[in-house]
């Protein structure tokens, strides 16, 4: 068996959800069109890094919105069915976006700074119209709810003043102009924090990995995760994991990450015996994986950086631990799930992994230049630009090498347009999602839900540990059950501005509750009953949807539990290595310890089929040993001694 021979049924898959799909596979003409101007934009982003224009950021960032926006009208359908071939009403709505959106720029940028606070009635209505053109681009990209939330925060802000006084987050409403003003004119709204990272680091990242991918490195990974683990029983299950992780990089999205993989592993997996729902909630949490981790992560992790105002390498070295633990734990359930389910070695054709790695390793080079340069102080979005120039210079060498340097100019504009495309769902909803954060920020809103969060707690104890634990708990879920709703990024921004507040009232540090947060929100595309990356991978394997939801559940648990313990007690932030070395290594023993155990738990195996009374047992020694306090840790390896014993125990009797 071939590592390719699946990419038949990959077409048939994408050819079976062809009606579904928001975006549009354009016709000739509008491709050239969006083509031409995506490949501007590229140009623009990526001379910005080196020349960045004279009037500063928030006039950059007018201009990306104003030039991104209408792309989006073009590339995307205005419905589940609708035509690949724009209608005159989209290409209307590309204009209108386009004007307003320049607007800003095109009377006098200074002046219109100048009417701040006091807009001239066409300001009111270009700001208008541009909030109902940000809506409806966040609708087409991602679908209702997005928009629906900001529709409910912009009726709080005018209607706060109908409220009963006596409530906490009553206020005296704002007038509509006022609306406009903060969200068009400011630097906030619109063209706040979340659309400053979308263009000044996502937009990067995402023609880095177009590029990236251009070169071949995606076919490079998939081929040496192959070849790497070779023939023996758990091979197709630890391919599938290597090659999620690797091949995130180049796509920077779970859900993504987990089709692509699914199409080339899954007929792999499916001889090698795993069930369809086990296979194709490997492939979720294999896609997931990649944007909880190192040297990427999730777009998120860019905000992270920039609300807390530190460098980005740092918040890559917070993610260090918890990514080990993350696959820590799949490697056991694969090992488990191997024995359990009797699964066989797979024979693949492929060359030698030392072969792959001589001949196509250079493909890890820009990743490692990413780090290395973020190590010597060099900031992100120079780093990935450099990044994406090593990748480009080993694509024309590759090229060379076949004898087919003529096309490479060509494959490399096609990867700058490409990945000004990937991007325009997170601007929409970056763009959106200033909507929410100027409403909270205008109206006290945040600080007030925090107090009712952090009220309804200790309604419940007075003790403080219990406390936390329940703020915690309840953040936890607020955060799983926003995330079921909107995209990752504005998750993350959301649950920041209202439940980090909460948090920070209760001692937690800004590194704790900010990956707390960002692990929370990514979850949600493996969290049932939503679930994107699941649901993807039940398409790919034609399992049952709920039960590979729940069999992802069970390979990404530590990722759910794991967060809690950063914020639970100071030694937590050992596990962001924000503590000195030996409290480190002893924190990590005891998490990894708990993961063994949680793995234990949820694949009943432990050198043979688990019975439920050491599932009990494993399940409250990982509670244990993941509350990072010595005499409850201890607690914890005691009684992962005693499900031991148990285990021996009962295979030592006949069922």
């Amino acid at each position: 068996m071939t590592v390719r021979e699946s990419d038949a049924q990959a077409a048939e898959i994408a050819a079976s959800h062809d009606e579904e799909r928001p975006a549009r596979r354009l016709p000739r003409r509008p491709e050239l069109i969006v083509y031409l101007a995506a490949l501007a934009v590229a140009l623009f982003v990526l001379k910005q890094v080196f020349w960045p224009l004279a009037k500063g950021n928030h006039f950059y960032l007018v201009i990306f919105l104003g030039c991104t926006l209408p792309l989006v009208f073009v590339c995307y359908r205005p419905r589940a069915g609708a035509s690949d071939s724009p209608g005159w009403l989209d290409w209307v709505l590309a204009a209108c976006s386009l004007l307003v959106g320049l607007y800003p720029v095109l009377g006098g940028f200074d002046s219109f700074l100048d009417r701040q606070g006091s807009l001239s009635t066409m300001d009111v209505v270009a700001g208008a119209l541009l909030l109902l053109l940000v809506l409806e681009a966040t609708r087409r990209t991602t679908g209702w709810v997005l928009p629906i939330v900001c529709l409910m925060f912009l009726a709080f802000a005018y209607y706060g003043g109908f409220l009963p006084q006596d409530w906490g987050i009553a206020h005296a409403g704002i007038d509509f102009d006022q609306i406009v003003n903060a969200l068009y004119n400011d630097a906030s709204g619109f063209y706040g924090t979340p659309l400053d990272v979308a263009a000044s680091y996502i937009v990067l990242f995402t023609i880095y990995g177009a590029v990236l991918n251009a070169s071949g490195a995606g076919t490079f990974f998939v081929d040496f995760s192959f070849a790497l683990f070779r023939r023996s029983r758990t091979a197709p299950g630890r391919t599938t994991v290597l090659s999620g992780f690797l091949l995130g990089t180049v796509s920077g999205s779970g859900t993504a990450t987990a089709v692509s993989l699914g199409s080339i592993t899954w007929p792999i997996l499916r001889k090698a015996g795993y069930p369809r729902e086990n296979a194709g909630g490997l492939l979720a949490a294999s896609g997931i994986g990649a944007i909880l981790s190192p040297p990427t992560l999730g777009a998120a992790a860019f905000i992270i950086a920039e609300y807390l105002q530190t460098e980005y390498l740092t918040v890559l070295v917070w993610a260090i631990v918890p990514t080990l633990l993350y696959y820590l734990g799949i490697v056991f359930a694969v090992e488990a799930d191997a024995r359990r389910f009797g699964a066989t070695a797979v024979e693949l054709t492929t060359g030698s992994a030392g072969k792959l790695l001589l001949r196509g390793g250079y493909h890890f080079l820009s990743l490692a230049i990413i780090v290395v340069f973020l190590a010597l102080d060099i900031p992100p979005f120079a780093a990935v630009v450099y990044a994406t120039a090593v990748a480009a210079l080993f694509a024309l060498v590759a090229r060379w090498r076949a004898g087919d340097v003529r096309g490479w100019g060509r494959a490399m504009l096609d990867a700058l347009s490409l990945g000004v495309r990937g991007a325009l769902p997170v601007i929409a909803v970056c763009a959106a999602a200033g909507v929410i954060t100027s409403v909270i920020t205008k109206t006290g809103l945040g600080q007030e839900l925090a107090n009712a969060l952090v009220a309804a707690a200790r309604a419940i104890t007075d003790n403080g540990t219990a406390v936390l634990i329940l703020t915690v708990v309840f953040s936890a879920v607020a955060v799983g059950v926003l995330g079921l709703a909107v995209p990752v990024t504005a998750s993350f921004i959301i649950a920041w501005v209202v439940l980090g507040p909460a948090l920070a009232d209760l001692g937690v540090d800004d590194a704790e509750r900010a990956m707390f947060i960002f692990y929370y929100a990514v979850l949600s595309e493996v969290t049932p009953p939503t679930a994107l990356a699941a649901v993807a991978a039940a398409a790919i394997t034609g399992g049952s949807v709920i039960r590979t939801m729940w069999q992802a559940w069970k390979y990404t648990l530590p990722a759910f539990l794991v967060p809690i313990a950063f914020v639970l007690t100071d030694n937590g932030a050992a596990l962001l290595l924000r503590s000195d070395p030996l409290t480190v290594l002893w924190v990590l023993a005891a998490s990894a310890l708990a993961v063994a155990a949680l793995a234990v738990t949820t694949g009943g195996w432990l050198g043979g089929p688990v019975r439920w009374p050491v599932r009990v047992v494993a399940a409250l020694a990982a509670v244990c040993l993941l509350y990072l306090e010595p005499v409850v840790v201890v607690v914890g390896a005691g009684l992962c001694l005693i499900a031991g014993v148990l285990q021996l125990l009962f295979r030592s009797k006949p069922a």
